[in-house]
């Protein structure tokens, strides 16, 4: 895969974040029995409509893989963000595999879908918020980083505290569990746009077209293989 392939799936993170968010916006419309206060975001995948919530998680689950090979293709690959990024594409696939199993709501009786539901949210959960802490930290010492860096740490150390808000809300009965997991679920799509801002930002690799080529002149490799080729003129055969 070529570099520049980096820039397309930069583009494409940004653009699913901004589709996800707008499937967000729509399911609070088209299921208004629902409280964004305390209904978890995953209540929308059971009942009518259902499957515009499964499309979202879906793409949830495209756009990080997508945000996770640019930045593979771009980062320097150090211990910390390879760890980060195999975490990244762990919370990608578990976001995927949501879709097949509805949960159920709080204060329903759980069946199997649901308690699969449940762990799954808490594997995709905790791997995103440690892996964005890794990534962040890593490139805190890379200088093409250095103007993005602090905003992705700050965001995703904000987001390891959303993180532990909403594991405590579980213990309060009438906590907004429903608007810390929103905030947590925001602070990290958010990462992931900082993340592809900057990379769809770099500079990219100039590529030379035959007519640029041609403008800089013959190389001298090439050059010295033109005259070593040269046909002797008469005055060098009068000379031999």
């Amino acid at each position: 895969m070529q570099p520049s392939c980096s820039f397309s799936l930069a583009r494409l993170a940004l653009a699913g974040v901004a589709v996800y968010v707008a499937i967000d916006v729509l399911l609070a419309f088209l299921r208004p029995a629902y409280s964004l206060l305390y209904n978890a975001e995953s209540d929308y995948g059971r009942g009518p409509w259902y499957w515009v919530m499964d499309i979202n998680f879906l793409l949830r689950c495209a756009l990080s893989l997508a945000i996770a090979v640019a930045l593979y293709q771009v980062a320097r690959l150090d211990g910390r963000v390879r760890y980060g990024l195999a975490l990244l594409v762990a919370w990608a696939i578990c976001s995927g595999l949501l879709a097949f199993f509805a949960d159920d709501p709080e204060g329903t009786l759980q069946h199997g879908s649901g308690v699969v539901h449940l762990v799954l949210a808490f594997i995709a959960f905790t791997c995103v918020m440690i892996g964005a802490i890794l990534i962040s930290a890593s490139l805190m010492s890379d200088p093409a980083w250095r103007p993005a860096a602090p905003i992705l740490l700050g965001i995703s150390i904000a987001g390891a505290i959303a993180y532990l808000v909403l594991g405590s809300a579980h213990k309060h009965a009438h906590a907004p569990g429903g608007l810390y997991e929103r905030i947590f679920l925001g602070l990290e799509l958010l990462w992931i746009v900082i993340a592809a801002i900057a990379i769809a930002s770099r500079p990219r690799p100039v590529k030379l077209t035959a007519r640029s080529q041609a403008d800089l002149g013959p190389s001298p490799r090439r050059e010295g293989i033109d005259r070593s080729h040269t046909i002797p003129g008469p005055e060098s055969t009068a000379q031999g």
